[in-house]
Protein backbone atom coordinates (compact mmCIF):
# COMPACT_ATOMS: atom_id res chain seq x y z
CA UNK A 1 0.00 0.00 0.00
CA UNK A 2 2.77 2.25 -1.31
CA UNK A 3 -0.28 5.32 -1.69
CA UNK A 4 -0.02 6.08 2.26
CA UNK A 5 4.06 6.59 2.08
CA UNK A 6 2.87 9.38 -0.12
CA UNK A 7 4.18 13.12 0.87
CA UNK A 8 0.84 14.42 0.41
CA UNK A 9 -0.26 10.86 3.17
CA UNK A 10 2.45 12.51 5.27
CA UNK A 11 1.56 15.52 5.59
CA UNK A 12 -1.97 15.29 6.29
CA UNK A 13 -0.74 12.74 9.10
CA UNK A 14 1.67 15.64 10.18
CA UNK A 15 -1.27 17.95 10.42
CA UNK A 16 -3.32 15.93 12.28
CA UNK A 17 -1.15 14.56 14.27
CA UNK A 18 -0.58 18.03 15.93
CA UNK A 19 -3.98 17.40 17.57
CA UNK A 20 -2.95 14.06 18.65
CA UNK A 21 -1.99 13.70 22.50
CA UNK A 22 1.45 12.72 22.87
CA UNK A 23 1.50 10.51 26.31
CA UNK A 24 4.23 9.16 28.09
CA UNK A 25 5.35 6.21 27.21
CA UNK A 26 4.37 3.05 29.22
CA UNK A 27 7.27 1.05 31.21
CA UNK A 28 6.24 -2.29 32.25
CA UNK A 29 6.01 -3.50 35.72
CA UNK A 30 8.45 -7.21 35.85
CA UNK A 31 6.37 -8.65 38.00
CA UNK A 32 3.56 -8.20 35.24
CA UNK A 33 4.93 -9.80 32.19
CA UNK A 34 2.92 -10.36 28.94
CA UNK A 35 1.31 -14.16 29.08
CA UNK A 36 -1.15 -14.56 26.91
CA UNK A 37 -1.80 -13.26 22.87
CA UNK A 38 -4.68 -13.89 21.13
CA UNK A 39 -3.84 -13.40 17.30
CA UNK A 40 -7.27 -14.48 15.64
CA UNK A 41 -8.46 -12.42 13.16
CA UNK A 42 -11.07 -10.08 13.62
CA UNK A 43 -14.83 -11.51 14.16
CA UNK A 44 -13.09 -14.42 15.45
CA UNK A 45 -14.34 -13.80 19.71
CA UNK A 46 -11.60 -10.98 20.37
CA UNK A 47 -13.96 -9.14 22.75
CA UNK A 48 -15.53 -12.44 24.14
CA UNK A 49 -12.21 -13.87 24.99
CA UNK A 50 -10.79 -10.02 26.34
CA UNK A 51 -14.19 -10.43 28.76
CA UNK A 52 -12.57 -14.26 30.01
CA UNK A 53 -9.22 -13.04 30.00
CA UNK A 54 -10.50 -10.67 32.37
CA UNK A 55 -12.60 -12.72 34.28
CA UNK A 56 -9.69 -15.56 34.52
CA UNK A 57 -7.16 -12.23 36.35
CA UNK A 58 -5.25 -11.61 33.56
CA UNK A 59 -5.82 -7.75 34.27
CA UNK A 60 -5.20 -5.65 31.65
CA UNK A 61 -6.25 -7.66 28.63
CA UNK A 62 -5.94 -5.23 25.90
CA UNK A 63 -8.41 -5.27 23.12
CA UNK A 64 -8.56 -3.04 19.19
CA UNK A 65 -11.43 -1.27 21.40
CA UNK A 66 -8.84 0.33 23.90
CA UNK A 67 -6.38 1.69 20.71
CA UNK A 68 -9.32 4.28 19.69
CA UNK A 69 -10.86 4.84 23.57
CA UNK A 70 -8.34 5.15 25.72
CA UNK A 71 -7.89 8.00 27.22
CA UNK A 72 -5.25 9.71 26.16
CA UNK A 73 -5.67 7.31 22.89
CA UNK A 74 -2.15 6.74 21.40
CA UNK A 75 -3.51 6.08 17.81
CA UNK A 76 -0.56 7.85 16.23
CA UNK A 77 1.82 5.38 18.21
CA UNK A 78 0.08 2.45 16.55
CA UNK A 79 0.25 3.96 12.86
CA UNK A 80 3.59 4.58 13.70
CA UNK A 81 4.55 1.44 14.53
CA UNK A 82 2.45 -0.24 11.60
CA UNK A 83 4.39 1.97 9.56
CA UNK A 84 7.56 0.46 10.32
CA UNK A 85 6.08 -2.95 9.77
CA UNK A 86 4.08 -2.49 6.82
CA UNK A 87 5.02 0.85 4.73
CA UNK A 88 8.50 0.81 5.12
CA UNK A 89 11.05 -1.58 2.76
CA UNK A 90 12.49 -3.36 4.07
CA UNK A 91 10.49 -3.62 7.15
CA UNK A 92 12.25 -2.09 9.94
CA UNK A 93 12.27 -4.05 13.58
CA UNK A 94 9.55 -3.94 16.49
CA UNK A 95 11.23 -4.75 19.52
CA UNK A 96 9.58 -5.67 23.15
CA UNK A 97 10.52 -1.84 24.12
CA UNK A 98 8.20 -0.69 21.39
CA UNK A 99 5.78 -2.96 22.43
CA UNK A 100 5.84 -2.35 26.15
CA UNK A 101 5.50 1.56 25.47
CA UNK A 102 1.94 1.12 24.13
CA UNK A 103 0.83 -2.45 26.42
CA UNK A 104 3.34 -2.10 28.70
CA UNK A 105 0.16 -2.16 31.02
CA UNK A 106 -1.36 -5.50 29.59
CA UNK A 107 -0.66 -8.92 30.28
CA UNK A 108 -2.83 -10.03 27.88
CA UNK A 109 -3.69 -8.89 23.84
CA UNK A 110 -6.42 -9.62 21.46
CA UNK A 111 -7.73 -8.27 18.05
CA UNK A 112 -5.97 -5.45 15.90
CA UNK A 113 -2.92 -5.29 18.02
CA UNK A 114 -2.63 -8.70 18.22
CA UNK A 115 -3.07 -10.10 14.82
CA UNK A 116 -1.62 -6.87 12.99
CA UNK A 117 1.64 -7.43 14.67
CA UNK A 118 1.46 -11.28 15.78
CA UNK A 119 5.26 -12.91 14.48
CA UNK A 120 6.44 -9.53 16.03
CA UNK A 121 4.28 -10.04 18.97
CA UNK A 122 5.86 -13.88 19.29
CA UNK A 123 9.28 -12.71 18.86
CA UNK A 124 8.69 -10.05 21.23
CA UNK A 125 7.03 -12.19 24.43
CA UNK A 126 8.83 -15.84 23.87
CA UNK A 127 7.65 -16.97 27.28
CA UNK A 128 3.52 -15.55 26.42
CA UNK A 129 0.85 -18.66 25.18
CA UNK A 130 -0.33 -18.15 21.97
CA UNK A 131 -3.92 -18.16 21.15
CA UNK A 132 -5.07 -18.98 18.07
CA UNK A 133 -8.86 -17.96 18.02
CA UNK A 134 -11.01 -18.57 14.91
CA UNK A 135 -14.37 -19.38 13.69
CA UNK A 136 -15.56 -22.97 12.62
CA UNK A 137 -17.48 -21.63 9.59
CA UNK A 138 -15.16 -19.53 7.18
CA UNK A 139 -18.13 -18.36 5.28
CA UNK A 140 -20.16 -16.80 8.24
CA UNK A 141 -16.64 -15.35 9.84
CA UNK A 142 -16.13 -13.69 6.12
CA UNK A 143 -19.83 -12.61 5.98
CA UNK A 144 -18.94 -10.77 9.67
CA UNK A 145 -15.92 -8.96 8.11
CA UNK A 146 -17.93 -7.43 5.03
CA UNK A 147 -20.85 -6.81 6.59
CA UNK A 148 -19.56 -4.88 9.87
CA UNK A 149 -15.64 -3.94 8.69
CA UNK A 150 -16.15 -3.50 5.38
CA UNK A 151 -19.43 -1.75 6.18
CA UNK A 152 -18.11 0.45 8.19
CA UNK A 153 -15.20 1.48 5.54
CA UNK A 154 -17.73 2.29 2.60
CA UNK A 155 -19.60 4.85 4.78
CA UNK A 156 -19.11 7.67 3.09
CA UNK A 157 -20.57 9.94 5.97
CA UNK A 158 -18.19 8.39 8.45
CA UNK A 159 -15.58 8.61 6.21
CA UNK A 160 -16.60 12.46 6.05
CA UNK A 161 -16.96 13.30 9.29
CA UNK A 162 -13.69 11.93 10.20
CA UNK A 163 -12.15 14.86 8.21
CA UNK A 164 -13.62 17.24 10.61
CA UNK A 165 -12.34 15.82 14.14
CA UNK A 166 -8.87 14.95 14.61
CA UNK A 167 -9.83 12.37 17.42
CA UNK A 168 -12.35 11.01 14.95
CA UNK A 169 -10.15 11.45 11.61
CA UNK A 170 -6.95 9.04 13.85
CA UNK A 171 -10.24 6.06 14.91
CA UNK A 172 -10.67 5.95 10.81
CA UNK A 173 -7.04 5.88 10.02
CA UNK A 174 -5.45 4.02 12.32
CA UNK A 175 -8.42 1.03 11.26
CA UNK A 176 -9.82 1.46 8.22
CA UNK A 177 -7.12 3.25 6.44
CA UNK A 178 -3.74 0.90 7.87
CA UNK A 179 -4.50 -1.75 9.81
CA UNK A 180 -7.01 -3.60 7.84
CA UNK A 181 -6.01 -3.07 4.89
CA UNK A 182 -2.64 -4.27 5.44
CA UNK A 183 -3.60 -7.29 7.83
CA UNK A 184 -5.92 -8.37 4.86
CA UNK A 185 -3.24 -7.14 2.21
CA UNK A 186 -5.16 -4.79 -0.08
CA UNK A 187 -3.44 -3.40 -2.80
CA UNK A 188 -4.57 0.13 -1.64
CA UNK A 189 -6.34 1.46 1.34
CA UNK A 190 -9.65 2.26 -0.18
CA UNK A 191 -9.80 -1.39 -1.76
CA UNK A 192 -11.34 -3.13 2.04
CA UNK A 193 -13.77 -4.89 0.09
CA UNK A 194 -11.28 -6.83 -1.75
CA UNK A 195 -8.89 -7.81 0.75
CA UNK A 196 -11.63 -9.24 2.52
CA UNK A 197 -13.29 -10.98 -0.66
CA UNK A 198 -10.40 -13.32 -0.31
CA UNK A 199 -10.63 -13.51 3.83
CA UNK A 200 -10.62 -17.46 3.47
CA UNK A 201 -7.22 -17.14 1.93
CA UNK A 202 -6.04 -14.97 4.34
CA UNK A 203 -7.47 -16.73 7.05
CA UNK A 204 -5.51 -19.93 6.24
CA UNK A 205 -2.43 -18.53 5.33
CA UNK A 206 -2.44 -16.28 8.77
CA UNK A 207 -3.36 -19.76 10.57
CA UNK A 208 -0.33 -21.47 9.10
CA UNK A 209 1.76 -18.39 9.63
CA UNK A 210 1.13 -19.00 13.36
CA UNK A 211 1.90 -22.62 13.47
CA UNK A 212 5.06 -22.30 11.70
CA UNK A 213 5.92 -19.37 14.60
CA UNK A 214 4.68 -21.38 17.99
CA UNK A 215 5.76 -24.59 19.47
CA UNK A 216 2.45 -26.81 19.89
CA UNK A 217 3.01 -27.06 23.46
CA UNK A 218 2.57 -23.01 23.22
CA UNK A 219 -0.20 -22.15 21.15
CA UNK A 220 -3.92 -23.24 21.77
CA UNK A 221 -5.78 -23.52 18.56
CA UNK A 222 -9.62 -21.83 19.90
CA UNK A 223 -13.20 -21.42 18.54
CA UNK A 224 -15.58 -19.59 20.66
CA UNK A 225 -18.03 -22.11 20.96
CA UNK A 226 -15.59 -24.84 22.53
CA UNK A 227 -15.76 -22.12 25.99
CA UNK A 228 -14.17 -21.98 29.13
CA UNK A 229 -12.47 -26.05 29.26
CA UNK A 230 -9.81 -25.81 26.29
CA UNK A 231 -9.21 -22.04 27.22
CA UNK A 232 -8.64 -22.73 31.31
CA UNK A 233 -6.47 -26.20 30.72
CA UNK A 234 -4.22 -24.36 28.39
CA UNK A 235 -3.81 -21.47 30.46
CA UNK A 236 -3.55 -23.61 34.17
CA UNK A 237 -6.59 -21.37 35.48
CA UNK A 238 -9.91 -23.17 37.19
CA UNK A 239 -13.14 -22.89 35.44
CA UNK A 240 -15.29 -20.22 36.21
CA UNK A 241 -18.18 -22.08 38.21
CA UNK A 242 -21.92 -21.55 36.97
CA UNK A 243 -20.07 -18.81 34.74
CA UNK A 244 -21.52 -18.85 31.06
CA UNK A 245 -18.33 -17.67 28.48
CA UNK A 246 -18.95 -14.39 27.63
CA UNK A 247 -20.60 -13.39 24.39
CA UNK A 248 -19.88 -9.91 23.24
CA UNK A 249 -19.65 -7.96 20.08
CA UNK A 250 -21.90 -9.43 17.72
CA UNK A 251 -23.14 -7.76 14.63
CA UNK A 252 -25.48 -5.71 17.08
CA UNK A 253 -22.96 -5.03 19.53
CA UNK A 254 -20.46 -4.00 17.00
CA UNK A 255 -22.92 -1.53 15.65
CA UNK A 256 -23.84 0.05 18.65
CA UNK A 257 -20.09 0.59 19.91
CA UNK A 258 -19.72 2.23 16.26
CA UNK A 259 -22.68 5.10 17.11
CA UNK A 260 -21.25 5.14 20.80
CA UNK A 261 -17.53 6.46 19.86
CA UNK A 262 -19.62 8.52 17.01
CA UNK A 263 -22.13 10.00 19.84
CA UNK A 264 -19.71 12.49 20.97
CA UNK A 265 -16.66 13.08 18.32
CA UNK A 266 -19.84 12.76 15.75
CA UNK A 267 -21.09 15.54 17.33
CA UNK A 268 -18.39 17.69 17.19
CA UNK A 269 -16.93 17.03 13.68
CA UNK A 270 -20.78 18.14 12.42
CA UNK A 271 -20.50 21.23 14.49
CA UNK A 272 -16.97 22.00 12.69
CA UNK A 273 -18.15 20.65 9.53
CA UNK A 274 -20.92 23.43 9.94
CA UNK A 275 -18.83 25.88 10.42
CA UNK A 276 -16.37 25.42 7.82
CA UNK A 277 -19.39 24.83 5.38
CA UNK A 278 -20.87 28.17 6.54
CA UNK A 279 -17.32 29.77 6.26
CA UNK A 280 -16.38 28.24 2.68
CA UNK A 281 -20.49 29.58 1.42
CA UNK A 282 -19.55 33.06 2.86
CA UNK A 283 -16.21 33.28 0.48
CA UNK A 284 -18.11 32.05 -2.34
CA UNK A 285 -20.80 34.80 -1.82
CA UNK A 286 -18.56 37.61 -1.25
CA UNK A 287 -16.28 36.61 -4.21
CA UNK A 288 -19.29 36.67 -6.28
CA UNK A 289 -20.53 40.16 -5.05
CA UNK A 290 -17.37 41.34 -5.67
CA UNK A 291 -17.38 39.72 -9.10
CA UNK A 292 -20.37 41.90 -10.01
CA UNK A 293 -19.68 45.07 -7.98
CA UNK A 294 -15.48 45.45 -9.81
CA UNK A 295 -16.78 46.57 -13.07
CA UNK A 296 -19.60 48.43 -12.15
CA UNK A 297 -17.24 50.21 -9.60
CA UNK A 298 -14.35 50.42 -12.72
CA UNK A 299 -16.71 51.82 -14.94
CA UNK A 300 -18.12 54.69 -12.74
CA UNK A 301 -14.22 55.21 -12.21
CA UNK A 302 -14.34 55.83 -15.99
CA UNK A 303 -17.15 58.42 -16.29
CA UNK A 304 -15.66 60.52 -13.29
CA UNK A 305 -12.19 60.67 -15.53
CA UNK A 306 -14.07 61.90 -18.46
Amino acid sequence: MSNLNSPIWRLIESAYGYYAPNPPQRVRDHNKPMQVLCVGLPRSGTESLQQALLMLGYDYTFHGWDMVNETPHRMNSWVALARRKYFSNPPQPISTADFDALLGHSVAVTDAAANCFAPELIAAYPDAKVVLNKRGDLDAWNASVMSNIVGVNEDWFKWLLCWFNADLWWMWHVHQRVLWPSLFKCPSYWSLREGVASGKRIQHEHAAMIRKLVPPERLLEWKIEDGWAPLCEFLGKKVPENTPFPRANDAQGFKKRIEADLDGLGLRAMLNMGLVLSLFVGAVVWLCRGGRLLPLALHLSSLQGH
